[in-house]
Order: structure tokens, then sequence, then C-alpha cells
């Protein structure tokens, strides 16, 4: 049973990007210390296997293991997997396999193979529920097709399969909805690019991009939004928002790693199909992150 007082989701998790070698296989020993400096830096836990961590590029063995390789650096209090699949029955054994490695929760996203109806949903979310994790849906109908819209999200957490939301819709009003349809439904922020609109709509949580990077000025930023302190958060929202920007971009992965690099962490490369940015595009990256830098944001 998940109570108020335990919701592993609320804070800042930082939806993991994933370090590769120079032959594009996984280094955990790298990404374990990646998660621990996430939370030495302020963040509240981590994601791994979201969009930004690459999982549908991974083998299953590489995606097990990645998992837990952030169970063991940092407790499985502060990791909540992706679970997405083609199908339920593997959501569902990626649940299993995040809740016997010791996580609290995971996250979810709605099929993600066709355009699912409302009863695909629901049944969807049903069956990886069975797991006996708590479930944050995941709602992206930019890359799924399917748009978890908030009398959706209402129905599935009256039927108790989900307990919170990342919204990525890019629609700041479905905030207010949201609370008035489901009042004890976690909203989360999906996308960095909106995040002090929704937490001024009343957000619980950031499943967050760019924390990658910089995460103190991220957490300050998060912690002002949601404590209404608008004169330290409008400020550092506008400084830091030509980055944020890219967390809604098709080559969000890439962007980050690349800010990750210039910050003087790992980032380096991604597997294909993605490929690197265009040379405009890396400019663009690399003089709003330089930018922060200068302004003492790393």
């Amino acid at each position: 049973m998940t109570t108020p007082q335990h919701r592993p989701w609320r804070g800042v998790l930082v939806a993991t990007a994933l370090p590769l070698r120079d032959d594009l296989s996984v280094d955990h020993d790298r990404y374990a210390e990646h998660c621990a400096w996430l939370v030495d830096n302020g963040c509240d836990g981590v994601v791994p296997n979201g969009s930004l961590g690459e999982y549908q590029v991974l083998t299953p063995e590489e995606r097990a293991k990645v998992v837990e390789t952030a169970v063991a650096a940092i407790g499985g209090a502060r990791v909540m997997p992706g679970v997405a699949a083609y199908g339920s029955a593997e959501s569902r054994r990626w649940a299993e396999q995040a809740r016997d490695a010791g996580c609290a929760a995971v996250m979810l996203l709605p099929p993600n193979s066709y355009r699912a109806d409302e009863r695909s949903v629901l049944a969807h979310y049903a069956e990886v529920a069975k797991a006996g994790v708590p479930i944050v849906a995941y709602n992206n109908p930019i890359d799924t097709k399917v748009d978890l819209v908030p009398e959706l999200l209402a129905a599935l957490h009256a039927e108790g399969y989900i307990h919170g939301v990342k919204e990525f819709s890019g629609d700041v009003r479905r905030a207010y909805r949201i609370a008035e349809l489901a009042p004890e439904l976690d909203l989360l922020i999906g996308a960095d690019d909106v995040l002090l609109e929704l937490a001024v709509a009343g957000a619980k949580g950031w499943v967050a991009g760019y924390p990658n990077a910089l995460p103190r000025a991220s957490v300050e930023l998060y912690r002002a939004a949601v404590a209404g302190d608008l004169d330290t958060a409008l400020p550092l929202y506008r400084q830091l928002h030509p980055l944020l920007r890219w967390d809604s971009r098709v080559e969000f992965v890439q962007a980050i790693k690349l800010s990750m690099d210039i910050v003087g962490r790992h980032g380096g490369a991604c597997r294909p199909p993605r490929v690197p940015l265009l040379p405009e595009q890396e400019a663009a990256v690399r003089a709003a992150t330089e930018k922060a830098v200068a302004a003492g944001l790393a």
C-alpha cells in the first residue's frame, strides 16, 4: 500500500543518461558513479531505462544490469526504472525485475507499439500493476501516439493502477484538470522546459533531464519553484531555459550528453540509430552550456 508519506517519486528524479564506452558497450562502473554523484549533488533519485537512458537499444541483459547498478549505487528507494515495452507481458516482467532488484516504484508508458484505445490502455496498466510495485504513468503523446488525457488518468488512478504521472504533453493547462479529477494523483513535471509552469500548478516531482549536467542549479530551481519563491526561480529559469528546452527536442539525448561533456562529466556517444548533433545544433548547445558555466550554474 502506498501512503502519502511513502511516495518515492516525489522530488527531483533524474532520467539518467547512460555512459557508453568507445565501443558503445555500457560502462556500468561509470553509471554507478553518475547515480551517486547526482544524489550527492542534491537530486532525490534516478530513473534508469527511460528514453534518455536509451533503453530501446539495450539488450535485456544490459537493461536489467542498469537497474541493478543504480540500486547498488544509491539504494532501491531512490530508483524508479522505466518499464516500457511493446507488450503488457514484457512490461510486467520488467516491473517484476525492478521489484526484485529492490526498487520502490516504476514508470510506465502506455502501449507504444500501436495507437491503443482507452480499453487497451486500462488493460495494459492493470496487467503491469499485478507485479505489485507502485506505477507512475508516463504521458508522452508525441512519441507514443497515445494520449493519457486527464479523464483517462483519473480512471487509471481510480482503479488503483497508478499513483502519479510524468506529464510530457507540454500542455500545462492539464495540471488543473488532473487535480480536479484525481486530487490524490501526483503530478510530476515531465519536460524540463515547462518546469516553472507545472511547479506553480502543484507538481510534486520532476522526472528531469538536465540535472545530468547541472544538478545543483536544477535542484535549486525546482525547490524554489515548488516553494513559490519566484524571486529565486524566475531568473534561474530564464538562465537555464535555453538548455532546458532541448529536453523537448528530438535530439535531447545527444544535447544533454554534450552538456555533460562540457561541464566535465562523461556524456559521450549514443547508440545508433541516434546520430551526432548537426554542427549548428552542437554550437547552440555548447554556447548555452558554456554560458551557464560562466554564470556559476555548473
